[in-house]
């Protein structure tokens, strides 16, 4: 599909590493792919103890007095896929087609994050014209799960003096900083009721939303399906006597969840006026979002009577509780004009068998504002009888506007596009802040191809983006300043 697509190393290198299962948290394979591969080229090829990959190239006939230019990017990919859609993440490669100026994947995640910045980095290494300085190209893991190969990153498997992160996802942007981030999680267990007599049950769906990047794209204020889905129950539970029996939606913490479901058991004789009120919320909420989420679908429909239901007090606490937690952009940057500071995405909840659980990533730019979002969290689930846990905690990357690397890269985008670029922070959670507490030296910046729709199914990435990136990265690469 992809092998007549400019450049076509890249894409080559692209449809290679899509064709390895990269789950996070299960990269063992793509690892190995890549020792092979650095191994193959006769290139020095390094693991860590964690599982981060480096390989190194000599300079390149006349930039052996360049200094050394960390390139890096992540394995691993996000796993989401449409509902219908079949596919097992652990075992396929990504099915992709080209469709106009768009690679995109069928049904599926696309892995253009931050795949197409490792094909780039293999490209380079495997090349013998391109010229560039002494190169350690960086592959690190578990990205999208909690940037734990950042974190444990041995600190002295590298010397460059320079890094530079393929993973920005606007090919006008060169990012400076970005947030940091904290997973909370709320945890309870609870006993089960039987299901009452004279009722019967429904099945509650909400998909149809766009999703997305929860960092990048949380400013769009897009609509979330878990929020939606306790909306839902929360005006029926205030007005009906309902008895919940399960909710299953959303998936990873770092994507904006497309998708809800739930159980209910409805009294018999508030059956008719139940479905009236439902209606009626339903009707407010595509209102509400018809511009933003066009697509949105609301469904009540009867189904099975279910095993059994959560208690009435549990279901009081919890359904008020995910009333309560914030989703969404929690405050605006006063500093930097149209930058998300602080926000949260409630990415999980899962309620049945016994068991809740809900899953928030918290992000910010400000270390005490995202502590005390993750504090806010913590009290409403707490009140709810929960037990809270903060983990994966990464700290932000603070930008430096007097980088050398950064005058190097905007006067070539300037002198290559006769334009300015975008030098921004991001609201999503770049590995460069937890690379620069082990190298506090390293100059770094971020940039990358075009990609839409990031961590989603409708994930694609721009080919002629691609090959403006290409050609860009290949000049910084030959003015690289000398030591």
């Amino acid at each position: 599909m992809l092998k007549n697509i400019e450049p076509q190393m890249v894409w080559k290198h692209f449809s290679d590493l899509n064709a390895v299962p990269r789950p996070s948290k299960k990269e063992e394979r793509v690892i190995q792919f890549m020792m092979d591969f650095g191994n193959n080229l006769g290139l020095e090829t390094l693991k860590d103890s964690i599982g981060n990959v480096v390989i190194k190239k000599p300079a390149s006939k006349g930039f052996e007095n360049r200094k050394t230019v960390v390139l890096q990017s992540h394995l691993d990919m996000v796993h989401q896929k449409n509902e219908d859609t079949l596919f097992d993440f652990e075992t396929e490669g990504i099915k992709m087609y080209v469709e106009g100026d768009w690679v995109k994947a069928h049904g599926t995640t696309l892995g253009a994050d931050n795949g197409l910045g490792v094909a780039s980095i293999m490209s380079i290494l495997a090349s013998d014209d391109i010229e560039h300085p002494p190169i350690e190209a960086l592959f690190t893991i578990d990205e999208e799960t909690g940037m734990t190969g950042a974190k444990e990153l041995d600190p002295n498997i590298l010397d460059g003096e320079i890094l530079l992160n393929l993973d920005t996802e606007e090919d006008d942007e060169i990012g400076i900083g970005c947030a940091g981030g904290i997973d909370v999680t709320a945890t309870r267990f609870y006993i089960e009721e039987s299901v009452p007599e004279e009722s019967c049950a429904f099945h509650i769906t909400v998909k149809g939303l766009q999703g997305g990047h929860s960092g990048m794209d949380i400013i769009k204020e897009l609509g979330n399906a878990n929020k939606i889905q306790n909306r839902l129950l929360y005006n029926l539970h205030k007005n009906f006597q309902i008895k919940l029996s399960r909710i299953d939606g959303g998936g990873l913490r770092n994507a904006i969840p497309r998708e809800s479901q739930s159980t209910i058991v409805v009294l018999n004789k508030e059956l008719e006026q139940l479905k009236a009120s439902f209606e009626n919320e339903k009707q407010n909420i595509l209102t509400e979002f018809k511009s933003l989420e066009p697509n949105l679908s609301i469904e009540l429909e009867e189904t099975s009577q279910p095993k059994a239901v959560v208690s009435s007090d549990v279901q009081d606490m919890i359904i008020k509780a995910l009333q309560t937690a914030h989703n969404g952009v929690y405050r605006m940057s006063p500093d930097v004009q149209g930058l998300v500071e602080t926000s949260n995405n409630i990415a999980r909840v899962e309620i049945g068998e016994g068991k809740i659980q809900v899953l928030c990533l918290t992000r910010s730019s400000v270390e005490t504002n995202k502590w005390d979002l993750a504090h806010s969290l913590e009290s409403a689930f707490d009140l709810a009888g929960c037990n809270v846990k903060f983990s994966g905690d990464y700290p932000g990357w603070a930008p430096n506007p007097d980088s050398e690397i950064l005058k190097v890269l905007d006067a070539l985008y300037q002198e290559n596009f006769n334009a300015k670029p975008n030098i921004a922070a991001c609201h999503a959670g770049l590995e460069c802040g937890i690379l620069g507490s082990h190298y506090p030296k390293m100059d770094m910046v971020s940039f990358g191809p075009t990609i839409k729709g990031a961590h989603s199914p409708d994930e694609r990435v721009s080919i002629s983006s691609t090959q403006k990136f290409w050609s860009y990265l290949l000049d910084i690469l030959k003015n690289i300043p000398e030591k």
